[in-house]
């Protein structure tokens, strides 16, 4: 069908359904109502209790909207006219009425149901999926992001709308944002606001009991869904099955986390009997003030070597606030930013084979890759963070 017939054919529908709408209908019986009221009490009460048309005209305004006639009709028909008057208005109030207040109470049920689009939000935090435990992730996420508020956040399942009641009963999750539907749909992540979304948490969804390898099939295309929609999106992603970590990085998921590879990994170190999960506690406490840090390289410093950086916080606040520098975190921010600057450095040389060369690097770009104790004579730049150990005051004594 040619793009012209398709407009001609939506134009349309959208008349036929204009046409058929009961606004349309009473938008159109309305005023022909009024107007035949309105003449035929004037041609019955002329010069009787009416001196002009314009007077009968305004008397029946106030009586629709004050609800009395406020004039005293003589003739059998004027009121005949009048008592029809006021039964209509009488209805049409209660109708009316009736509407507005169904208008909000389903725009209210709409909304705490998670199925109303929601407005005006930009910056915010988008978290897929539910959890029993989904208190403890909030509280988690929050503790670790200072700056996010309650009403910063959207989460996004199909979890029922009264155990989305009980979280929000509690203070400090009672503006949260809700969507219900199925993450890795388009138009649930466009009701989400997914476009003006910040960073995207998408957890191993646990609310319907299904196979492992659907919801990481689920999670997968979420992601997917999320990158085509909004390219600038910060996403971390969670799987079960770490063999499917490579279609994440083909849909140049920022962070994956592979929970169960972690926890294996864990248990089989904690049978060692050298205390790793202890260490393992500590570095990923949610303890803002002692752990793996990870912080900014100032902009001077882009250009100059991991030596310089390394022997200037030795000798200024790194010591004073008890930071030891451990590594660098390369490729950090937005990939789709990183790889186009990576592409124009890439086309600063002269030398084709060399260009070859930087391309195919670009290609193999790692999102957030930690580089632990570089050579002093790595060169940093804007795309790295600095990864540190802090120790807090208590450890430390």
């Amino acid at each position: 069908m040619a793009p012209e017939e398709a407009k001609k054919k939506s134009f349309r529908k959208k008349v036929h359904f204009l046409l058929r709408s009961s606004t349309f209908k009473f938008c159109i019986i309305f005023p022909i109502f009024f107007v035949l009221i309105v003449n035929g009490t004037y041609f019955f009460e002329k010069g009787k209790s009416l001196k002009s048309l314009g007077d009968c005209y305004w008397y029946f305004f106030l009586a629709f909207v004050s609800g009395g006639v406020r004039f005293q009709a003589v003739t059998l028909p004027g009121r005949i006219f009048s008592i029809i008057t006021i039964v209509v208005r009488m209805c049409l109030f209660g109708t009316v009425t009736a509407a507005i207040a169904s208008f909000f109470m389903d725009s209210k049920n709409q909304k705490n149901r998670g199925f109303s689009q929601l407005k005006k939000l930009n910056h915010h935090f988008i978290i897929c999926g539910w959890r029993p435990e989904m208190e403890v992730i909030l509280d988690a996420v929050m503790e670790s992001n200072p700056e996010l508020t309650a009403d910063q956040i959207v989460l996004v399942n199909n979890i029922s709308s009264k155990e989305i009641g009980q979280l929000r009963g509690q203070a400090r999750f009672k503006e949260i944002n809700y969507v219900s539907g199925d993450y890795s749909h388009e138009d649930v992540l466009k009701r989400a606001c997914v476009q003006t979304a910040d960073r995207a948490l998408v957890i191993s969804d646990q609310s319907d009991g299904s196979a492992r390898i659907e919801v990481d099939s689920r999670t997968i295309l979420s992601v997917l869904t999320m990158k085509s929609m909004n390219p600038k999106i910060y996403v971390s992603a969670e799987l079960f099955d770490a063999k499917l970590e490579s279609h994440l990085k083909l849909a140049h998921c920022d962070e994956i986390i592979l929970a169960s590879e972690y926890e294996y990994r864990l248990l089989a170190n904690a049978s060692s009997g050298q205390g790793y999960t202890n260490i393992m506690h500590e570095l990923i406490s949610s303890n803002r003030e002692s752990g793996i840090i990870v912080e900014n390289i100032p902009a001077e410093y882009y250009g100059k070597t991991y030596g310089d950086f390394s022997a200037f916080l030795y000798l200024t606040e790194a010591k004073e606030k008890k930071m030891q520098l451990i590594g660098l975190l390369l490729n950090t921010g937005n990939f789709y930013k990183r790889r186009k600057d990576a592409l124009r450095q890439a086309h600063k040389s002269a030398n084709v084979e060399k260009i070859v060369d930087n391309l195919m690097k670009v290609k193999s770009i790692k999102s957030n890759k930690p580089l632990f104790m570089p050579d002093d004579s790595f060169v940093l730049d804007s795309s790295m963070k600095a990864i540190f150990i802090k120790s807090s005051q208590e450890t430390a004594e």
